[in-house]
This record gives structure tokens, C-alpha cells and sequence, in this order.
């Protein structure tokens, strides 16, 4: 089975874990999305073109948390909580991050955790996202 086709089965699994998903999608170490995208019958609230600066920032945001890890530990998810949405960014394995939106009603506290056990085999093997 081609890579890209496993990524779109991973992120559909993702959308299915809760009714307030608004999306999932895979982005590469250099700020390309490479998998997945908005729930169906959900729009973006962003252009397409700050899709794109927004991926590159998170890509690079990735990889300069490498910084602390010695001291802190290595990075699991990180989870911003904003005016209309939350956002939570994967790290993976080469730099390349799971990013999912949902709405603000989510119960956040058990979410990420359901998707670190979906995605727990990716971080182990060396899969190539782009």
C-alpha cells in the first residue's frame, strides 16, 4: 500500500475519534502537507495561502523544540487553545507533525491521548511522509 494512502486512512481514523474534529492532516519537515485535510462538510477558517505559511511556521516550530530536549524530554503534542478552534501539532518521526483542529467544546484533556495511541507505531518506524 502506497505511504500516502496509510496517512489518509490515519487521519480519517482521527476524525472518527470525536464529532467536534475539524481536521487532520499530515505536514512534511519542510511545511508540505502531504496527507489528509478538513472533515467533510467543514470549512477552513484560513485561505489556502496561510494554510501554507502556517505549515512551514509549525515545521519549523518542530524542529527548534528539539532544543530542549535534553533538559525537558522530547515533545509529544503541543495544544494551542485559541478564540474559535484548538489546534494541536504531533511531532513525528524526521520533523514531519500531525496537525489536527476541532472545536472548542472538545474535551481536550482525553483527545490527544486517544491520537498518540493512533499514531504510536508511526513515531517508531521510519516512515517518509513526502
Amino acid at each position: 500500500m502506497d505511504n500516502v494512502e496509510e496517512l489518509e486512512k490515519i487521519c480519517k481514523k482521527i476524525i472518527k475519534l470525536n464529532s467536534t474534529m475539524r481536521s487532520a492532516r499530515f505536514i512534511n519537515s519542510r511545511g508540505h502537507l502531504t496527507a489528509g485535510g478538513m472533515k467533510d462538510g467543514i470549512f477552513s477558517l484560513e485561505a489556502q495561502k496561510q494554510d501554507e505559511m502556517m505549515f512551514m511556521e509549525l515545521a519549523l516550530r518542530v524542529r527548534m523544540r528539539h532544543e530542549f530536549d535534553k533538559e525537558f524530554g522530547e515533545v509529544h503534542f503541543s495544544m494551542s487553545y485559541r478564540d474559535k478552534v484548538i489546534v494541536m501539532s504531533f511531532p513525528l518521526v524526521n520533523d514531519d507533525v500531525l496537525l489536527i483542529s476541532c472545536e472548542k467544546e472538545t474535551d481536550f484533556g482525553q483527545l490527544p491521548f486517544k491520537i498518540l495511541k493512533l499514531i504510536e507505531h508511526i513515531k517508531k518506524s521510519p516512515v517518509k511522509t513526502f
